[in-house]
């Protein structure tokens, strides 16, 4: 796919939005993905997961054994992914805070892991989810997403293959341009934010 291929399917989705949005980072944007409107359908889900998943090099493919997705952005992704790779999908999520693995999901020693994202804007979940995974036990050997909106400097310590960089400005709540303090944020993902 190209990036207008892959643009098109955020537009064919309605998943482009714009405003002024507060993202999970905390940081705000003019411009918001909505990768769950995206992957809504399973068809295109399909298509962006293989997608992906080919911009990852085969000798990396070749030794996932197992896909794990931060949720809650990442599940439909990471199954996705999973699916593509004929591996397994789990998931960890974060009941006090921080990732863990539950539902009775649990990693043998030393499975090597795919850590699979939506959006990856500063790094920090990705890199989070990773340190849980291996906590687990499993070795990530690569992370992917669909989109890295980081402009490069997400900093994750393994090899990082997202489908797309889109690199819309982001920023801190003290240095707004003035069309966004002119209106409120509004918070479309799943994660809580402090202000």
């Amino acid at each position: 796919m190209t990036e207008d291929d892959i643009l098109s399917e955020f537009r064919a989705a309605d998943a482009l939005l714009e405003g002024h949005f507060l993202l999970s980072s905390g940081r705000h944007s003019a411009h918001y993905l909505q990768c769950a409107r995206l992957l809504m359908n399973p068809e295109r889900a399909a298509r962006i997961a293989v997608a992906m998943i080919q911009k990852i090099p085969r000798e990396i493919r070749s030794e996932i054994g197992c896909v794990v997705s931060p949720a809650m952005g990442g599940v439909i992704i990471g199954h996705e992914a999973a699916r593509a790779l004929g591996v397994d999908a789990l998931f960890v999520e974060r009941p006090e805070g921080s990732f863990e693995l539950r539902r009775g999901f649990a990693l043998e020693k030393g499975t090597k892991v795919l850590m699979v994202e939506d959006v990856v804007t500063t790094g920090l979940s990705s890199r989070e989810a990773i340190k849980a995974i291996e906590t687990e036990g499993g070795d990530v050997v690569a992370a992917a997403s669909v989109v890295d909106r980081s402009a490069g400097t997400a900093d994750l310590p393994v090899p990082f293959f997202p489908l797309i960089q889109l690199n819309f400005p982001t920023y801190a709540p003290d240095e707004l341009p003035p069309e966004l303090q002119r209106s409120e944020a509004v918070k479309p993902g799943s994660r809580k934010v402090a202000v």
